[in-house]
This record gives C-alpha cells, sequence and structure tokens, in this order.
C-alpha cells in the first residue's frame, strides 16, 4: 500500500471512530480531538440526531411522583399526547395489581376501583406514538391516610323504603370546622320537588329533611361529593357517592297518653286503633313526633343501660326477649310488645318506664297480638307522635326527631 492509500485508510477509519464517539458521548467535554468537532458534527446536532429516534408521545401521571394524602377516588389517572397507551399496571407497595383499564381512545387510563387508604401505590405507564416507538413513565404516592380523612355515616341505606318521617341523617367521624365547604359537598333532593335543607346539630351531624313530611310515593337522592374536600385542617374527605331510596305508604301513628290509645292512620285514614300502655306519673314519655329508628323482632332492655337502677345498680327491670321492638330515640325510648304485664293494663294504666306498650306474646311468634300486628305493617321512618304526656317535647337530635323544630329554627342550621 502506498503512504497515499495509507492515509486515506486510516483517515476513513478515525472517521468512523469519530462517530462512534460521539454517538455514544454523554457531554460536550474535551474529546481529545475524536469528537464531534472532528467529524463535523456539533454536540446539539447530535443531540437532536438521537431525539429523532425517540418516542413522541407523551405520558402525564397523576398524582405526581412522591405525593401524598392523594385521593382514593379521583387523583390516579394517565394521559398521553402523541400516542396511545399500550401497558398500564398499578401495584400497591405490597404488589397486589389494582384493577384498571385504557380508554377505548388509548389516551387515558384510571383505577376500577377506589383505593385504599394510608397506602403506597406505583404506576408504570408504557405508551408508542404514530412511529411505533415506544416511551415509558413510572411514579410512585401514597394516598390519605385514616388520620387525615373523614368519612360520614348515614342513613337511609341505599336502595331502602323508608317511612314518610324519614330524615337524611349523617355523622361524620370527625369533627367539622368548615361545614360550609362539607355541606357544599352534599346534595339531597327529591323528585316531589320538595324544598330540602340540611341542619348542623354539632360538629358531626347534618341531618336533611323537607319542611313537611317527604310525599308519599317519592324518590329521594343524596349526592356525597366529598372526595378532597378539607374538612377540617389537613383533614380530607373520602366519598364519592350516590344513593337512593323511596318513600313509602304515609303511615302515622299517634299515642294519646291520656286515652291510653294509639290511633295508626294511612294517607290520613284510620286503619287501627290500639289500646297502649306509657310511661307512668314517676317515669313519663316523652311528647312530640318520633321517627322509627330501628326494628328488632326480639331484643334485650336492661334498666341500667338508660339509668334505671336500683340501690345495689342493678337494672330495676332487665327484660332478654322484649318482642317486636322499634326504637324512637337514642336515649332508649321504644315502642314495642309486651308479654309481662297484665292484659288489663292496655288502654286503662300507663305502667312502662317510658316506652310505649303494645300487648303481646312472649317469643313474638303470634301474629295476631296487636305488637305483632304493629311490628309487621311498620317500617323505620314511619312516624310515631306522643301526645298529652306530662313529660317535655322530646330533644330534635334524640334519635331521628328533627321535625320537632320548627321550620324557621332547622334552615337557621343551614350553612349553605
Amino acid at each position: 500500500m502506498t503512504d497515499g492509500k495509507r492515509r486515506k485508510g486510516l483517515a476513513a477509519a478515525a472517521a468512523v471512530l469519530g462517530g462512534v464517539l460521539v454517538l455514544t458521548a454523554c457531554n460536550d467535554g474535551d474529546t481529545g480531538g475524536t469528537g464531534a468537532s472532528q467529524s463535523g458534527q456539533s454536540q446539539a446536532q447530535v443531540d437532536e440526531a438521537a431525539a429523532q429516534k425517540t418516542s413522541k408521545a407523551q405520558i402525564t401521571i397523576a398524582p405526581k411522583n412522591g405525593a401524598q394524602n392523594a385521593s382514593i377516588n379521583n387523583d390516579a389517572k394517565v394521559t398521553v399526547s402523541s400516542g396511545k397507551l399500550t401497558e398500564v399496571t398499578m401495584t400497591s407497595g405490597e404488589g397486589k395489581a389494582v384493577q384498571g383499564e385504557i380508554s377505548a381512545d388509548g389516551l387515558s387510563w384510571k383505577p376500577s376501583t377506589a383505593l385504599q387508604r394510608a397506602t403506597v401505590y406505583k404506576i408504570a405507564a408504557t405508551a408508542k406514538d404514530a412511529a411505533g416507538l415506544e416511551a415509558h413513565e413510572n411514579s410512585s404516592f401514597t394516598t390519605v391516610s385514616a388520620a387525615n380523612s373523614f368519612i360520614g355515616n348515614f342513613t337511609p341505606e341505599d336502595g331502602s323504603t323508608v317511612g314518610v318521617g324519614m330524615p337524611v341523617s349523617i355523622n361524620f367521624n370527625k369533627s367539622i370546622s368548615d361545614k360550609k365547604a362539607v355541606q357544599g359537598g352534599i346534595s339531597v333532593s327529591s323528585s316531589s320537588g320538595q324544598e330540602v335543607v340540611g341542619h348542623w346539630f354539632n360538629q358531626t351531624r347534618l341531618d336533611f329533611r323537607p319542611e313537611n313530611y317527604w310525599a308519599e310515593g317519592s324518590t329521594v337522592t343524596l349526592k356525597l361529593d366529598l372526595d378532597g374536600v378539607e374538612g377540617a385542617p389537613g383533614v380530607f374527605g373520602v366519598q364519592q357517592k350516590t344513593v337512593t331510596f323511596k318513600i313509602g305508604r304515609n303511615q302515622v301513628s299517634t299515642v294519646d297518653v291520656a286515652t291510653k290509645m294509639m290511633t295508626v292512620t294511612q294517607d290520613g285514614k284510620t286503619v287501627k286503633s290500639i289500646p297502649i300502655s306509657a310511661g307512668s306519673p314517676e317515669n313519663t314519655t316523652y311528647n312530640g313526633q318520633m321517627v322509627i329508628s330501628e326494628k328488632f323482632k326480639e331484643t334485650r332492655m336492661n334498666g341500667a343501660t338508660v339509668g334505671f337502677t336500683d340501690s345495689d345498680g342493678k337494672g330495676e327491670y332487665d327484660i332478654k326477649d322484649v318482642p317486636h321492638a322499634m326504637r324512637l330515640s337514642t336515649s332508649g325510648t321504644f315502642i314495642h310488645g309486651n308479654y309481662w304485664g297484665s292484659r288489663s293494663i292496655f288502654g286503662s294504666v300507663n305502667t312502662s318506664h317510658g316506652c310505649v306498650g303494645l300487648a303481646d306474646a312472649k317469643g313474638a311468634g303470634d301474629p295476631n297480638q296487636q305488637g305483632a300486628w304493629f311490628f309487621d305493617n311498620s317500617i323505620v321512618g314511619d312516624v310515631v307522635i306522643v301526645k298529652n304526656s306530662k313529660d317535655k317535647t322530646i330533644a330534635p337530635d334524640n334519635g331521628l326527631n328533627g321535625w320537632n323544630m320548627d321550620w324557621a329554627t332547622w334552615k337557621a342550621g343551614s350553612v349553605a
């Protein structure tokens, strides 16, 4: 080989070698005379050439990597521009997979179910652009903890049928300081068109009702849109739920303590009159409008749980099989069957510790008893009105008994 040919061959080899060094370089440092400058390319040109071989798909994962107190309902989401998602995996810190679904257009993904609180989640996403080049993105975040979140336990249940007196009652598990924000995330409406207003009894209880009883046959809808709502400093809601329930027939029963009779009406028409025995002169029954909140075919009633004790501290009564019991107050007022009293007391003498008693049979197995009939023909949410007792009117927050508050006062307890 002549020197001229040899020099040309070495120059070609150097050019190839220089190209390799340029493509693998990570910075613009001194290349010792063999880098981009010697190949005739600037580093910017090389970077641009490399970028042309990179996917144009841009993946965005929410929440941001390292986020804390993330929502368990809405925050987790993957989106892409200039491409389509091909695979998204989400796992908890323990490696448990979270089910999710890529949208039909391939532009987004989200979990199929609500996440758990106080849990670390990881998301890995892959997308392709029009040229088939892949892009990848990863993120990790932590959902809101139980200590930093609140929930509202509500009644009545979704899909239930209740009486015309049933309010929507929500009890929060944390004290709410920003009532306006929380109430703003809750709506209650009726197919009847009745105006429905919320009332705060305290920092943890919010009830909703119309001015008058719910319209018979109407449907009531409760919407909780509390996810991410800050109910107190650093404490966020996590619920996002819609609940519907139906209002049954209009049944209202009126207990007249003076005459010792109860009149049961449906749609304003009397369907039955039942002799009763209410609270004795020493232990009178509350007056007022009371709503049946629970029903028990049989239950135990112990006087010690409501302050009726003897000199030894034991309950003045402890009956372990009270039949057909229906709760009227949180403090222990029930309307229930009574098998231990003489039949002669019903309709003639008030003998109880404050409850309303109806003649019944031990074991709650005789459908012909007055207590059984009333139990079978009553539903949660029915109204029982007590009048002509020597006692005071029951407090509106003692049970589901907000009907004992006038409408103007009720509306004054709203912050909406």
